[in-house]
């Protein structure tokens, strides 16, 4: 099934902090969506998220017609949005320990991949159902999946924000990639955790649910999230998807 988009990103510093370190992209022909979440200090945690997603965007622009498949794309895309973030880390030592999460979607001849690295979410919403499509590349995620720690003790854990895996990092060993099963009509929503840390799943879907235009979809989705603290930059990019 060949696939056309309606889209919208918005992004708000939320009411704690001075910078927001959050930056999102949405390719204007409809083809790939970017979402990270930058960390580091005020100055680290906006470079780093700025340069992946600059990064990634640049590399699937200059290679979208390459023979190579969209598997290996995205793939490459991240890996040299790693490679972006420890060069400038090398240059400005001061950013040392800078570093972002990433999730991205991309489109690409009749097929839908999803790709993420970090705890930065993409949930599909299909008819008045919200799916947890990504797993968070954290300490308690792992942590709930051996059986340490309950879902519940997670939310509250001081421990929640350690992520087990991000850009900027030599070490990266873990970048989840997978093709996503798409319906004409599914929304798709790509967010940043501070979103997620002050909005549970049952408010997302109570939100998509009543609001079909997207704008005000994304709109509500981060009053939402500054209504109940606002502790964290928050970043919103929904994707309704049609057959074309």
């Amino acid at each position: 099934m060949l696939m056309k988009c309606r889209f919208t990103g918005q992004t708000d510093p939320g009411l704690v902090r001075s910078a927001n370190q959050d930056s999102y992209y949405c390719d204007p022909d409809g083809r790939f969506f970017i979402v990270a979440d930058g960390m580091g200090g005020h100055a680290g945690g906006e470079e780093a998220s700025r340069i992946a997603v600059e990064t990634i965007q640049q590399y699937l622009e200059a290679n979208w017609e390459s023979p190579e498949s969209s598997e290996d794309l995205l793939e490459t895309a991240l890996i040299k949005a790693n490679e972006a973030i420890l060069a400038d880390q090398l240059d400005n030592p001061a950013r040392q320990d800078m570093g972002t999460t990433a999730v991205m979607v991309l489109f690409r001849g009749d097929h839908v991949w999803r790709a993420h690295v970090g705890d930065s979410r993409l949930y599909s919403f299909r008819g008045d159902t919200l799916i947890q499509v990504t797993g968070d590349h954290t300490w308690v995620s792992q942590a709930v999946q051996s059986g340490d720690i309950t879902a519940e003790q997670a939310k509250v854990h001081p421990w929640r924000h350690v992520l087990s895996q991000c850009l900027g990092r030599k070490d990266l060993s873990l970048i989840d990639l997978a093709t996503l099963e798409i319906h004409s009509g599914d929304r798709l929503l790509l967010c940043s955790d501070g979103l997620t840390e002050e909005v549970d799943d049952s408010e997302i879907q109570f939100i998509l649910s009543a609001n079909d235009d997207l704008d005000q979809a994304a709109a509500a989705l981060i009053e939402t999230a500054k209504d109940n603290g606002g502790s964290d930059n928050v970043t919103v990019v929904l994707v309704q998807v049609e057959a074309d």
